[in-house]
């Protein structure tokens, strides 16, 4: 018999009296680990967490993604910008939203980022993942994959440039919102189109809306927060007001990049007037251009993170930067994150990619 042969042998007699072997195959067995050691089986939810958990949340950042030289993502850079957020008191991140370029990045990029981002500070921080797209059958892959990796919540936008009426709206939200808590993202300036009341009202009978991220303005904010509905305000220049004032949760912001410990006390100390107006001037740079331009430009000014741009995207001017150090000298230094001395930085020094 073949030394190769897998099986349990046994002993015969030969008619001449010799012994032979007869072999008895047996199918190899893999080990098989009892169901109960796993730690998560198809039909669990990783990290399962409730609409009223994500409706808590006051303060919560559209995390910027940074890169390397080559154009992919610098996750070491990353870790330590949501590090900064959780101990300047965010309570949770936005992953891959438009200030963290979701839409530069494919669905596997995308999907990995929420998935090291749970995995890395799911325990002190709530990770909503941006999986919205304009495509119903997108939003509904992405968003199974996202909650699959652990994903706290999701943020959804509605069908933008292939625009749908209010009826396909409601269907293409209606398709996302049973996987789990959801946000959503209501932004006419980028969408072309706005989300009304009527829409966002049918949706509230689903238990997994946490709410909305609303940028129309503090009259829409009051509309919803007078009937129930929570609200966070998607501009940083109304955000205080709409905190303070019309009943806001809180914000979805980008200024929280820079200055967390700011926009937190914006959010949770009280009414602060001086607070809000010592930050303006930094909010209305951050928006001169579309967003997140100002942004990147900042932080690489910062130096913490490269100066690299994924195109379109490229640096605000020499001007402007010039500007930024004017702004982080008033508003004082030791409020912005990071340690080193903020830089106008050269043209030259900064990376624009095409191809990564």
């Amino acid at each position: 018999m073949s030394p190769s042969v897998i099986g349990r042998c046994h002993f015969g007699v030969e008619a001449a009296g010799t012994k032979r072997r007869t072999a008895v195959w047996r199918s190899p067995r893999a080990a098989v680990i009892p169901s109960f050691h796993l730690p998560m089986r198809s039909y669990e939810v990783k990290n399962r967490t409730f609409a009223e958990d994500i409706k808590a949340l006051r303060l919560i950042t559209a995390i910027k993604t940074p890169y390397l030289p080559d154009g992919r993502f610098d996750l070491e850079a990353y870790d330590a910008l949501v590090n900064l957020q959780i101990e300047n008191g965010a309570e949770g991140v936005i992953v891959g939203g438009t200030t963290g370029e979701g839409q530069l990045m494919s669905w596997d990029e995308h999907i990995m980022l929420i998935g090291h981002t749970v995995n890395c500070f799911g325990g002190s921080i709530k990770v909503i993942g941006n999986t919205g797209s304009n495509s119903t059958r997108e939003a509904i892959h992405a968003t199974e994959q996202g909650f699959a990796v652990g994903m706290h919540a999701a943020l959804h936008i509605n069908p933008y440039y292939g625009k749908t009426s209010i009826e396909g709206m409601i269907s293409h939200f209606e398709s996302v919102l049973p996987m789990g808590p959801t946000i959503i993202y209501n932004v006419p300036s980028r969408t072309g189109q706005d989300i009304p009341p009527r829409v966002i009202q049918t949706l509230a009978e689903s238990p997994n809306l946490a709410g909305v991220k609303e940028c129309v303005g503090n009259d829409r904010v009051k509309q919803y927060t007078s009937n129930g509905l929570v609200v966070w305000s998607g501009n940083d220049d109304e955000c205080h007001d709409s905190r303070w004032d019309h009943g806001a949760a809180g914000v979805i912001s980008v200024t929280s990049n820079l200055v967390p410990g700011l926009m937190r006390e914006l959010m949770f100390g009280g009414k602060n007037p001086a607070l809000n107006s010592k930050v303006m001037p930094l909010v209305e740079w951050l928006f001169h251009e579309p967003n997140p331009i100002a942004l990147n430009t900042a932080l690489a000014q910062l130096g913490v993170v490269r100066p690299v741009f994924r195109l379109p995207y490229v640096p605000l001017t020499r001007a402007k930067r010039e500007v930024f150090v004017k702004i982080v000298k008033e508003i004082g230094r030791e409020n912005f994150i990071g340690e080193r001395d903020v830089q106008v930085l050269d043209d030259d020094d900064f990376v624009l990619l095409g191809r990564y």
